[in-house]
């Protein structure tokens, strides 16, 4: 992701300034990235933009530009104007999920690669891309080696007070990764997600499908209590829990059948209580599936001993359209919105795949009050394993791990755009969008203000930003993405 640019060491000061002086006197030379502008009162001040490109055409993969972006404004191009004064939801992080499987490869790394890959993941300084949420599976994902939970028992035993729970499976690879990430980035959040309870919990003694009998509801919930009080125990915070991934897949191994009237039910009844009496503050998310039933979760919402207990909302995009989110919004404005899954199929195409989850999700998807972009998962091997039997076999990583050897996919440039500069505790702010120029704008902690845009349509797009009578302006090829990070000094931002 670096560029590197070669300078004669024999360039005499007269030449170079000869040289400058031409160039200023060539009509249509384009300005510096950052340039001197005149503010309301009269007096000059400095307007500076960062510009980070991805752009399948050329083959530019997350590279900072050093042209192509000026300050100012070009009358006859297309205008995003920013306001930064209507702020939207605060953002929490983007990044990947840390399955079973993930964890494994990077901890097979030699200590000293497995280091570099995660600090290139975690850290946001220099060139490494700032991922700063993760998603874990409570339990087993079916991107792990097996399907296993914290308390697996031989047929016809039953453990209502988890006396045998043990957080061992996750102790050989998981844990170790996780305390990693947090010696790079103690500020992680963390979430995490259930396939399935234990099977003696469920009507079919199953891993695949079946339902939670009511009669272990106060027992799952003491399965929920113990996770996050042993990973509490391990170092490791767990900021949410969402109480089933894909509640309405039945046929994933693992996975479990959990209607909307059953999540409330267990939620209210057990769920909730058990984490208040515990002192747990960890937040419960509901539904954590598809974009085309968001009458699960404002149903849920909607039932107030449930809704007294529950932060927010967790959607998939396998299904619906990403619009549909803010309908659950509006209805409860007060509750939360995160975006916690989206696979790409291997061998991945750079150029579809970088357009549509840009468009969906990075863009989308926080135009719809969603904290967190989420994407599935972090890594793999080169024939996308493991993964259990009747699991994802062709769930591309956003890495693919071949002993220490390490190869960037789709994903990780896609999240890269979002997650280097919106870091915990950005806004969302108010930003007019176009179907041939999707794009989202926020403010960051440091008061710049950062625009990601994509050029959805067939041919280059010039544009300009505007935000308080203070403009730049740049361009895109087709299918081009650009993260623009602004910064002012009379803090117009304020």
């Amino acid at each position: 992701m670096s560029i590197f640019i070669k300078s004669s060491h024999y360039l005499f000061p007269l030449t170079l300034g000869i040289f400058l002086m031409i160039l200023l006197l060539i009509p249509g030379c384009k300005k510096s990235i950052s340039g001197p502008e005149k503010s309301d009162d009269g007096e000059t001040e400095t307007s500076t933009v960062e510009f980070w490109l991805s752009d399948p055409a050329q083959d530019i993969n997350f590279i900072k530009q050093t042209a192509n972006v000026d300050t100012g404004q070009i009358d006859q191009s297309s205008n995003i104007q920013i306001n930064p004064e209507m702020l939207r939801q605060e953002i929490d992080g983007f990044g990947f999920a840390l399955t079973g499987g993930s964890a494994l490869h990077i901890y097979n790394m030699s200590a000293a690669n497995r280091q570099a890959l995660l600090t290139e993941l975690f850290d946001h300084t220099a060139n490494n891309i700032g991922t700063s949420c993760l998603r874990v599976s409570i339990g087993s994902s079916d991107l792990d080696e097996k399907v296993f939970s914290y308390d697996d028992l031989a047929p016809g035993e039953t453990d209502e007070n988890m006396d045998f729970f043990s957080l061992d499976p996750d102790r050989k690879h998981l844990i170790p990764v996780l305390k990693e990430i947090l010696q790079i980035y103690p500020e992680i959040k963390i979430m995490g997600s259930p396939w399935s309870p234990p099977v003696w919990m469920k009507t079919n003694g199953s891993s695949v499908g079946g339902s939670l009998k009511p009669v272990y509801y106060d027992a799952y919930a003491k399965y929920f209590v113990k996770y996050i009080q042993g990973m509490a125990d391990e170092g490791i915070t767990i900021d949410a829990v969402t109480v089933q991934n894909e509640p309405l897949h039945d046929g994933n191994n693992p996975s479990l059948y959990m209607t909307a009237a059953q999540q409330a039910a267990f939620i209210k009844q057990s769920l909730g209580p058990a984490f208040r009496d515990a002192g747990i503050k960890t937040k419960i998310v509901i539904y954590d599936h598809n974009a085309d039933r968001t009458d699960y979760p404002i149903s849920i919402l909607d039932d107030p001993d449930a809704n007294l207990y529950v932060d927010g909302s967790a959607f998939h995009l396998y299904g619906g359209s990403i619009d549909n989110l803010s309908a659950v919004h509006e209805a409860h404005p007060d509750k939360n919105l995160y975006f916690t899954e989206q696979w790409i199929g291997a061998p991945g195409n750079f150029a579809g795949d970088l357009r549509w989850h840009v468009r969906e999700l990075i863009i989308g998807a926080t135009r719809n009050w969603c904290r967190t972009v989420i994407e599935w998962n972090l890594a793999a091997d080169e024939n996308q394993d493991p993964h259990t039997p009747g699991g994802c076999s062709m769930c591309l990583g956003a890495v693919t791990i071949q002993g220490d050897e390490v190869t960037r996919n789709p994903a990780y440039y896609i999240i890269a755009h979002a997650a280097k500069f919106v870091r915990p505790g950005s806004r969302r702010i108010y930003s007019t969008s176009t179907p041939n120029l999707p794009n989202v704008a926020f403010t960051i902690p440091d008061d710049r203000i950062v625009v990601i845009v994509l050029n959805n349509g067939d041919s280059e797009f010039s544009f300009n930003i505007v935000a308080n009578n203070k403009a730049i302006h740049s361009f895109l090829s087709a299918g081009a993405v650009g993260t623009y990070v602004w910064q002012i000094n009379n803090h117009m931002l304020r």
